[in-house]
């Protein structure tokens, strides 16, 4: 009897587990598409840097969803969220289209995005492997790099510049989000994470964190800075 409740209980858990990660993949890829279309919106509106308007919208909005995960409401709140994020990226974009590089730049970045965030999420949902353990490494790397982008804002009102300083905080994004990537992952598949609304936001953050990266890397080591 105990054995066939351990192995109910388990079937259970698959099936939960796979339902978040439908539902969290579905959400997911539906964000993106409408997040590339507000900022192809504000590409062809020409809209001018917006500073840090977004940021601080989008502050909001992820409090006002983590407060309403579990209702439908949740799911208009990440539409917001990705919109407002996706909106502030144009006028980002119509920079880099005007360089040299052109859309070069751009495309590439989308590209490698996409095959490091596929690449590491198979690898997850193949193996099943559980990088929980990552968790106070990716925190500390997090709050370091927070650190470092207040050093730089400070020391650009006072007219002093850290040369490399951009570089090597878009270079250790680029590892963060790709760590948090096999790290949320994970904890879909292990069922750390069973709230596919949540799950939905720290994915995109991961993916949109990673893109704005390795736009700025590749724009710099194509002479666009």
């Amino acid at each position: 009897m105990a054995d066939a409740q351990f192995v109910t209980g388990r079937q259970t858990s698959v099936l939960e587990t796979n339902k978040v990660l439908r539902n969290t993949y579905m959400l997911l890829s539906m964000t993106l598409i409408f997040s590339a279309g507000m900022a192809s919106l504000a590409m062809a509106l020409e809209v001018p840097y917006m500073g840090f308007i977004p940021l601080l919208v989008s502050i909001g909005l992820l409090f006002a969803i983590s407060k309403f995960k579990n209702s439908s409401i949740g799911i208009l709140l990440v539409f917001a969220f990705t919109g407002v994020l996706g909106f502030s990226l144009g006028p980002i974009l119509n920079y880099y289209m005007q360089t040299a590089a052109g859309s070069q730049t751009v495309v590439t970045a989308a590209g490698l995005t996409g095959m490091i965030f596929l690449s590491l999420s198979g690898y997850i949902l193949i193996s099943k492997k559980d990088f929980s353990f990552m968790a106070g490494f990716l925190m500390t790397g997090l709050w370091v790099v927070v650190g470092c982008i207040v050093l730089a804002l400070v020391g650009s009102l006072f007219g002093m510049q850290i040369s490399g300083l951009s570089l090597a905080i878009s270079a250790a994004i680029v590892m963060l989000m790709s760590g948090f990537i096999l790290y949320d992952t994970s904890r879909i598949v292990n069922g750390g994470e069973t709230n596919y609304i949540m799950a939905t936001v720290g994915l995109y953050l991961n993916i949109y964190n990673l893109f704005t990266a390795l736009l700025h890397l590749l724009g710099a080591f194509g002479g666009d800075d």
